[in-house]
């Protein structure tokens, strides 16, 4: 047996067919292999029927079903958000979170182990960089997701009020990199991973179901605008001016708030794409009007009177983390930081809360299980 055997969510439709030229198989089991992990989404050799004893036995002793070992499954808000706590081989932890609605399904994807941009409101900062994650360990992410949303709406009783939610052919509708880590940090892998969901003969998401979410690392972005698939882009911005947001986020020192709206405004520029922002609301640390006013002046510096905003802004209410000396704006704060935003003339919406009571909500991802 293969003591070190090959991941095969890491390989490409290219790479399976060199695998199995390099095995002595025709290219074309390459192509039902692929199927099986994508269509099918089998995690069994000796289940892909079609294929040779032999080849099943040889993909059974030389290659693996994935990395991602489960160790807990967390359920909340009636079973509708569910989030998993995976093992690496090397037992760093990896969280992953689906959210069901009734018109639509999410999978949130971590893109590391750990996160080393360190800002003061996250959990997943707080734990530290471990390392990034493979193209296939992102997807593995994702066949967990089509797989639990299954058996999710095949059981009897979905919720205590027996109503399954209606989603259109039963499958993920949505898959966005906003889990543990910063996508841009580890953007060849992330990518390969848009790449291999996207593709119409494997998964086969659409590109408008893709969102990816950076803390503004501006190389990143600007290497966005000129990929071929229009994925969605989200920001994390939560303060508007550079002291505030290099006191709650290191990397602003690098990046800061002008230069980063600069080139968001280049991004739309470039793809017309929507940039959406998100801005998690700390009580009184940066949810006053008066910062609600400067943020719409930020967004609008440098726009020309006859463009479009192509901007919406997310407002996120904060999700509590433990040992952090912070506090969640109120609802009231949160609905008179909102309409001056609407007043100044800049879209905007609350985000609705989910996952919070698993430790699964935007910021809560610390690798514990919750």
């Amino acid at each position: 047996m293969n003591l070190n055997p090959i991941n095969l969510y890491d390989l490409s439709p290219a790479d399976l067919e060199t695998l199995m030229r390099d095995w002595g198989e025709p290219p074309f089991r390459a192509k039902q292999i692929y199927r099986h992990l994508y269509v099918n989404r089998i995690q069994d050799a000796q289940e892909m029927t079609d294929l040779p004893l032999a080849l099943r036995q040889r993909l059974a002793d030389e290659t693996r079903f994935g990395d991602l070992r489960l160790v807990r499954l967390s359920t909340g808000d009636e079973g509708l958000t569910r989030k998993a706590l995976f093992a690496l081989p090397d037992k760093a932890p990896v969280e992953t979170v689906l959210m069901i609605y009734p018109d639509r399904a999410t999978v949130c994807v971590s893109c590391q182990s750990g996160c080393p941009m360190k800002c003061t409101f996250c959990a997943t900062g707080k734990l530290g960089f471990l390392h990034n994650l493979t193209s296939g360990q992102m997807a593995e992410q994702v066949m967990w997701a089509a797989r639990e949303l299954q058996s999710f709406l095949n059981q009897p009783h979905a919720s205590p009020h027996n109503q399954k939610p209606e989603i259109e052919n039963q499958n993920l509708t949505n898959i966005v990199y906003m889990g543990m880590g910063e996508p841009f940090n580890n953007y060849d892998a992330w990518w390969a991973s848009v790449e291999r969901l996207h593709d119409p003969t494997g998964f086969n998401m659409g590109a408008r179901g893709f969102t990816v979410s950076t803390v503004g690392l501006i190389p990143g972005i600007q290497r966005l605008a000129d990929e071929k698939r229009p994925v969605n882009l989200a920001i994390s911005l939560h303060a508007a001016d550079d002291a505030l947001r290099s006191e709650m986020m290191p990397v602003n020192k690098r990046y800061p708030v002008r230069d980063l709206i600069r080139a968001a405004r280049e991004y739309t520029r470039k793809t017309r794409r929507r940039v959406s922002f998100e801005y998690i609301l700390l009580k009184e640390k940066n949810d006053s009007p008066e910062q609600a006013r400067t943020l719409a002046l930020r967004l609008r510096e440098g726009a020309p009177e006859d463009q479009a905003l192509l901007f919406h802004v997310n407002l996120i209410p904060w999700n509590p983390v433990p040992g952090t000396p912070l506090s969640r704006s109120d609802r009231k704060r949160v609905l008179a930081f909102q309409a001056v935003l609407k007043e100044e003339g800049i879209p905007c919406t609350v985000r609705v809360e989910r996952g919070a009571d698993i430790g699964a909500a935007c910021g809560q991802l610390a690798g514990t299980g919750g």
